[in-house]
């Protein structure tokens, strides 16, 4: 940063002339260059940030005198220093005046100096943090192109951005939430705290956060913070320097990883599918490629199926998009807890994944797994949710594969049962559920649930969904009248008298099991049904 008039006028050899601040010029502007001239017209001399030093010879002449301090500030000199003698041995009322009015530092030196000291001292100071600013470009250039050879993480780059500056990083999106950060010695709590308000405010508060856009131009994605340091106005700063250099390191590594993440997915996606299709037969050829796309050898795999719940809308683009995008948050979260995987990704939404967990994890690793993926995946715009179905382990990667056909099976029949806290489902949670699943489009299936259901359906067509919930709510129940009561908050006489009213409506005995198995069964497949195609609406 280059020195102001002030910090010039602290250094010793001017101190030395016991200087006199006789306007009320700025002293805070920065000194760009010495000058050192008695030329009356400096005018075409002078760029703009020169401190000018002077005897004042060109201040002895009555006729120039009085133009000369209005030209160096309409030159853009940072300041002028006179030393008075003989030949001047005070400023001119009228000079005294004209420095008055002008936003021009004059300085008055009571005593003789060595002006080339003062240009030695000044212009060594300039050019030290002149090159002191091009080697940390340089040393920061070189950072950060190294650290982009090795296809760091986002974090990684927010880490050592942070390290480079001495104080805390975050990287936030559009909306202001964290995706990586770096306290450098500050709590995560203090850093973080109610942080999208105060990223908001960032600006507006009297103290501008030092920040910086992540993105190409009208692209950006994100935004690169340091919220302890100061955004003060120099653009050459080494600490802007330093974020700008990290912002271009992040959008160039997200560029880089976007296309090889399309390469690697459909590397990934051709593979799984020649392993589902039996056209890889042999374990070790499996195994060879696998870890050569990324897969860790473990000494069992597991067959993993996601399925999204998304919103319907008529851009086939978008929600091409969206689905990758759903693919690229699976990975992070597998890869963020330290796992591999090999991913394909289906036309309608489908993830199947072979996975294969990191060695020596402890407690429900499968389960938090799973939790990440849920947690990435309906963060997406347009995704309302999605049901994750894992299939039975295998330590060939071949029996694996076939595993997929299991996990996706349970993934779609998860994604019709009730809403659950559950982070995954197996075969063993999906029982009869899963052979409905299995069976619902089949035809006679199909004309055994409306033939057991006929009389509420239309009921619920002509009158309202009564009788149907009341059905529905006494088969989930097992027919127990208690727990009925307690569920629809009723007296035992007015359930009662609705069960009669149901039975009547039916047409068959509440109280016979095999009745209620038949109409338990029928109620399985109608809302499996339904919730298919509320999948299928927004």
């Amino acid at each position: 940063m280059e020195p102001t008039v002030a910090e010039v006028l602290a250094l010793p050899v001017l101190r030395a002339g016991e200087p006199e601040v006789v306007s009320d010029g700025p002293l805070d502007r920065p000194v760009r260059w010495v000058h050192v001239s008695e030329l009356a017209d400096l005018s075409n001399l002078l760029e703009g940030g020169e401190l000018v030093l002077t005897t004042g010879l060109a201040l002895t002449d009555a006729a120039a005198r009085d133009a000369y301090l209005p030209g160096l500030a309409a030159a853009g000199a940072a300041g002028v220093v006179i030393e008075l003698g003989p030949h001047l041995p005070e400023l001119p009322t009228s000079v005294l005046r004209a420095a008055a009015g002008l936003p021009l530092p004059v300085v008055v030196l009571h005593r003789r100096i060595r002006f080339v000291e003062v240009t030695e001292q000044v212009h060594r100071r300039i050019v030290t943090e002149q090159y002191a600013e091009v080697d940390h470009a340089r040393r920061v250039h070189e950072t950060f192109t190294n650290l982009s050879m090795h296809r760091p993480a986002l974090e990684e780059i927010v880490t050592v951005a942070a390290e480079l500056l001495q104080a805390p990083v975050v990287l936030e999106d559009l909306n202001r939430q964290v995706i990586a950060f770096a306290g450098h010695g500050l709590p995560t709590a203090a850093l973080l705290a109610d942080w999208e308000r105060r990223s908001r405010l960032a600006g507006h508060a009297g103290r501008r956060w030092l920040m910086r856009p992540v993105g190409p131009y009208r692209q950006e994605w994100g935004r690169l913070v340091a919220p302890t340091l100061e955004d003060d106005g120099n653009a050459g700063g080494q600490s802007v320097i330093t974020l700008e250099r990290a912002a271009q390191a992040l959008a160039l590594g997200r560029m880089i990883e976007q296309d090889r993440v399309s390469l690697e997915l459909r590397a990934h996606s051709g593979l799984v599918d020649e392993l589902r299709r039996g056209r890889v037969r042999d374990e070790a050829d499996a195994t060879s490629r696998a870890h050569a796309l990324g897969l860790q050898p473990a000494l069992t795999y597991l067959p993993v199926t996601v399925r999204l719940v998304e919103s319907a809308v008529p851009d086939q683009v978008a929600v091409q998009q969206r689905r990758a995008r759903a693919v690229d948050a699976v990975l992070h979260a597998v890869r963020a807890g330290g796992h591999s995987a090999l991913a394909a990704g289906r036309e309608d939404g489908q993830i199947d994944l072979l996975l294969a967990l990191r060695p020596g994890g402890a407690g429900d690793v499968i389960g938090e797994l799973c939790a990440a993926m849920r947690r990435g995946v309906v963060r997406l715009d347009g995704v309302r949710g999605c049901s994750i179905g894992v299939g039975p382990e295998s330590p060939r990667l071949v029996d694996t594969a076939g595993g997929l056909a299991i996990s996706a099976h349970v993934a779609e029949v998860a994604a019709a049962m009730p809403a659950s806290t559950r982070s995954f489902h197996r075969v063993a949670d999906v029982r009869l559920r899963g052979l409905v699943g299995l069976i619902r489009s089949d035809p006679r299936v199909q004309a055994f649930a409306e033939t057991e259901l006929r009389a509420v359906l239309a009921d619920r067509a002509k009158n309202g969904p009564a009788m149907f919930d009341l059905l529905r709510a006494f088969v989930e129940v097992g027919g127990n009248k208690t727990e009925l009561a307690k569920k629809l908050h009723l007296s035992r006489p007015t359930l009662y008298s609705r069960l009669a009213a149901l039975q009547r409506l039916l047409g068959v005995d509440l109280e016979d099991a095999e009745s209620r198995t038949s109409l338990h069964v029928a109620m399985l497949i109608m809302l499996s049904a339904d919730r298919r195609h509320d999948e299928m609406v927004p």
